[in-house]
């Protein structure tokens, strides 16, 4: 599928996530936006889907470790006919199956996740069990960057490197804010690269709004070594009302907000 196609794609998952987060009058929809082309290139160009459809034992695994932006993989699973359609209207309701954080009762989700840092050890012991049973499965996890200041994000890159876990891939959200601003200010990260090399993992950086650039940070992995991507991104981005503001970490649009950001992504998804 092309970078044009999977830019298109991303653009109208993002309208998804802004009509959810309106109506439902909640919800996390700065990191939303910023991780949505590692969740389309995730779902489809790299990962098997259909084995992870059908359950197979050899499928790819996905964890959400940032599980508050559950809005956006929804937004995914729905397209991918996972969930239907109508039920993102359902989301943050009464005994749904869409809540705020992603449970395992929603068909394609792996595992519940929402309490920072615990993607990344759920996701390296399932990668010990597959490279165990001599898997061709990879496991794939989708951390924020404001998650990394998480002690348990250490203690399992730490096994990761020992276990040499080459079916382990980690994507880091960078967007350099967390609910509380920079993070840089809040708990300083850098050298974030540095840091995955030391405990023996493959880092490599990548625009996390291009996905060519995902893509190939993705494709060629070295034997015997976690890799790690590092994706640049925008929070909020898609509209100058959200982009590199923290209080969109968690804000909902009022109505004139609503109808200027449903503006700006639609008219790139007419662009592209």
């Amino acid at each position: 599928m092309g970078s044009t196609r999977l830019k298109k794609i991303s653009f109208k998952r993002r309208i998804d996530v802004l009509d959810m987060i309106y109506n439902a009058g909640t919800g996390h929809i700065g990191g939303s936006m910023s991780c949505m082309e590692i969740l389309v290139c995730l779902y489809y160009e790299i990962m098997d889907i259909e084995k992870i459809r059908e359950g197979l034992k050899e499928r790819d695994r996905f964890i959400l470790s940032k599980g508050h932006c559950a809005e956006a993989l929804y937004s995914v699973l729905a397209d991918l006919d996972f969930i239907s359609k109508d039920s993102l209207g359902t989301f943050a309701g009464f005994d749904t199956m869409l809540a705020e954080h992603p449970i395992r009762k929603t068909p394609g989700v792996e595992v519940s996740t929402g309490s920072l840092g615990h993607g990344l050890s759920i996701g390296t012991g399932m990668a010990v069990g597959l490279k165990y049973d001599k898997s061709p499965a990879e496991v794939y996890v989708l951390a924020g960057d404001g998650e990394q200041a998480e002690g348990s994000n250490w203690e399992a890159a730490m096994s990761a490197g020992k276990y040499k876990l080459d079916n382990l891939i980690l994507f880091i959200d960078r967007n350099r804010l967390q609910i509380s601003g920079s993070t840089e200010d809040v708990m300083p990260l850098e050298d974030l690269a540095g840091k995955y090399r030391a405990f023996g993992w493959e880092c490599r950086v990548c625009d996390g709004h291009d996905p060519e650039s995902i893509i190939k940070a993705s494709s060629n992995r070295l034997k015997d070594k976690p890799l790690v991507i590092i994706a640049e991104t925008t929070k909020g981005y898609g509209s100058p009302v959200m982009e590199n503001k923290a209080q969109w970490h968690h804000r909902i649009p009022n109505d004139a907000e609503y109808l200027r950001i449903k503006a700006d992504l639609t008219a790139v998804v007419g662009a592209l």
